[in-house]
């Protein structure tokens, strides 16, 4: 098995060819767990690039091929803004895939927007108490009892220029909550400020964690992920699967990567 404390990249040329290879993964491991009849959770994430990957999974030859009644969907943040907002992660994840593919409604574990009738330390709460009704009952190989939350099978993350992910910020509170699996983030310092976010444990107890970014402007980002920087300062640099952490990235944003951190096979 490989080392799960080594973070990978795979680079890929541009941003389309980025979403088509993460497609192409996506379904050699959801198809494979799926036909095996294993439920199979996944948790999205929003912008431009976790956008271009729904996409290119809902254009995919193999998607009519798997049974979505075994994947579940998540997110790892959203914005707690009205329904139907177009800042509304969940709005572009619908158009782009859901509107597509045929995962029952029921699958599809949306956080509540902020006219759903909830003040936002409820509906962090509600989104909580969701992810606990699908946690395993018994105590993990690790010892450690994980029974409030899946263990995401896939959990994408996107990455901004600061080295957030979700909506963990750097030097903020929230990314250093580790009794609680979903919270609210107020004075978001990337607008729309009010926020639900899911916290590190929650992230890195996924097997796999694949970061998504593109673009010149997130190589600083990757370098000081990459260099082990601190996850308060670089959120980024705390993300961590338990079996894999891979970098899908394009040749803009690995202009910083060291070739032996580059894994040409995954």
């Amino acid at each position: 098995m490989a080392d799960s404390t080594v973070k990978r990249v795979v680079i890929a040329a541009d941003p389309d060819a980025v979403a088509i290879a993460v497609a192409d993964r996506f379904y050699a491991r959801v198809g494979k767990r799926a036909r095996a009849g294993k439920t199979v959770h996944v948790s999205l994430t929003g912008g431009g690039m976790g956008t271009a990957v729904l996409r290119a999974a809902a254009a995919h030859p193999d998607a009519s091929a798997v049974d979505w009644s075994q994947v579940h969907f998540w997110w790892s943040d959203e914005r707690f803004v009205p329904a139907g907002s177009a800042d509304r992660n969940e709005v572009g994840a619908t158009e782009a895939f859901f509107s597509k593919v045929d995962v029952p409604a029921a699958n599809i574990h949306r956080m509540a927007a902020s006219d759903d009738g909830l003040d936002i330390d409820a509906a962090a709460a509600a989104y909580a108490a969701e992810l606990a009704a699908f946690g395993p009952a018994a105590t993990s190989a690790t010892g450690i009892l994980n029974g409030e939350w899946p263990s995401f099978d896939i959990c994408f993350l996107g990455v901004g220029p600061d080295g957030h992910i979700a909506s963990l910020f750097p030097d903020r509170p929230e990314i250093g909550i580790t009794d609680r699996t979903a919270v609210p983030v107020l004075d978001s310092p990337k607008p729309p400020p009010a926020r639900i976010t899911l916290t590190r444990p929650v992230i890195n107890s996924s097997k796999r964690v694949w970061l998504v970014l593109a673009g010149l402007d997130k190589a600083s980002a990757l370098g000081l992920a990459l260099a082990g920087a601190s996850y308060h300062s670089v959120p980024v640099a705390g993300a961590k699967g338990r079996r894999r952490t891979i970098f899908f990235v394009d040749e803009k944003a690995a202009q910083n990567v060291p070739p032996d951190l580059i894994d040409g096979s995954y």
